[in-house]
């Protein structure tokens, strides 16, 4: 999977592209962790993310939990497959989707 930020002012872009799996969650939890502080708007961008696991799902449920402190989170561009599962498992209700 390869995770692309873009920060601008307190604003940071997280592009996902690939899988985002039992593999690849901890590499983005990092990332999110060491790049969150100060952000008060996250955006998610999933155009070229092909799939999600459970690992994946908590990361965003986590990510959220801390978002709703000190800001806004949003996911972006989310393809049928992963929009189905954030639909089957609930998260369309928990989560921001545009």
């Amino acid at each position: 999977m390869n995770i692309n930020k873009t920060q601008n002012g307190s604003e940071l872009v997280i592009a996902l592209e690939g899988r985002l799996d039992t593999t690849t969650a901890p590499q983005l939890e990092a990332e999110i962790k060491s790049a969150i502080e100060g952000i008060n708007a996250l955006v998610f961008d999933f155009e070229k993310l092909d799939y999600i696991s459970s690992a994946g799902l908590r990361v965003l449920l986590a990510t959220q939990k801390i978002m709703n402190k000190q800001g806004t989170m949003v996911i972006r561009k989310v393809n049928e497959t992963i929009n189905e599962v954030f639909e089957v498992t609930g998260f369309s209700d928990i989560l921001t989707i545009e």
